[in-house]
């Protein structure tokens, strides 16, 4: 084939979920055409926020977007109720989009459960610990009053307490240094050696794009995450929609690809002679190569998106 032969290239996602098969597809799984549209605005806007989510498989973008839309979840970054992130999926050379919860999310689903009377997760700052009792799992503490200087305080631990309507309540309190410990073990983005490093100020400017891992960026709130999930999937009682969420969150966590909803799937991208047929949508088409075999800075952010069990 001459080199100046058009090849088979990828649509632009807005030209994929534009094609009418996919949306009468949507149309009959989402049950009406209003509700067809509004996902399909939701995950456009998604998408063209994340340059990266362009380059994923579009029926993990859209599978994945589906399990969101089935537990009434907003994919606005801004509400940091749910993600959609991509990774590189090396078995199969591709990217491929991950539904993950944030711990808003979380909470939104055990609030929307009616089954807990109280929900709480906290950031505990120098000073403000007086005694924590593991055994019957009291905390004493003297919380700073100033949220601007509680703010600027640095952290040493981390709170999260939760009561069922029926009176059951339990609590989990963790040290900063058992959650650097955590995260130095289970995440593939995070170093313990290279947070000192970055927090001595020893890493170079031109080094700091390895370093937009959640858990270097935002240590504070990747931690209410993990203390979240450790507290209501290990005692809390959870409706479908929590076991859902939990169990989605921790097949990608395994690396697994089960998150994609099998019963979901949505019709593959086509090639550019069943896309490609109308003029008007050629000329608007970006036709370019995508290569997944090089893990980009966004897809190595996604491999830590959230702390691991």
């Amino acid at each position: 084939m001459a080199k100046n032969q058009l090849t088979q290239k990828k649509p632009t996602f807005g030209t994929y979920i534009a094609q009418p098969n996919i949306k009468n597809w949507l149309n009959d799984l989402l049950g009406n055409p209003k509700e067809s549209q509004k996902f399909i605005s939701s995950i456009t806007s998604a998408v063209s926020t994340n340059p990266a989510l362009q380059e994923c498989d579009y029926g993990t973008v859209v599978s994945s977007a589906l399990l969101a839309n089935a537990l009434n979840l907003s994919l606005s970054p801004q509400l940091g109720l749910c993600y959609l992130v991509p990774f590189n999926d090396k078995k199969r050379n591709r990217t491929v989009a991950t539904f993950i919860l944030g711990y808003k999310g979380y909470i939104q689903l055990a609030i929307r459960s009616g089954l807990y009377k109280k929900l709480n997760v906290l950031a505990i700052k120098e000073g403000e610990l007086i005694s924590y009792d593991a055994l019957n799992e009291d905390i004493v503490v003297n919380l700073i009053e100033d949220d601007e200087e509680r703010e600027k305080t640095p952290t040493i631990g981390y709170y999260a307490m939760f009561e069922h309507i029926n009176g059951f309540r339990k609590s989990i309190y963790w040290s900063k240094k058992k959650m650097e410990q955590h995260a130095d073990k289970h995440s593939k983005a995070f170093k313990l050696a290279e947070m000192r490093r970055l927090e001595a100020g020893q890493v170079p400017a031109s080094e700091m794009w390895k370093y937009s891992s959640f858990w270097y960026q935002d240590f504070d709130g990747m931690a209410a995450k993990t203390m979240i999930r450790q507290l209501i999937s290990k005692w809390g009682i959870m409706s479908l929609d929590l076991q859902k969420g939990i169990e989605s969150d921790a097949d990608y966590e395994k690396g697994e690809n089960s998150y994609i909803m099998e019963d979901a799937q949505a019709p593959v991208v086509h090639t550019e002679s069943e896309v490609f047929r109308d003029p008007a949508v050629v000329a608007d088409a970006d036709f370019e190569e995508v290569d997944n075999t090089e893990l980009t800075p966004e897809e190595e952010l996604a491999f830590d998106f959230f702390a691991k069990e």
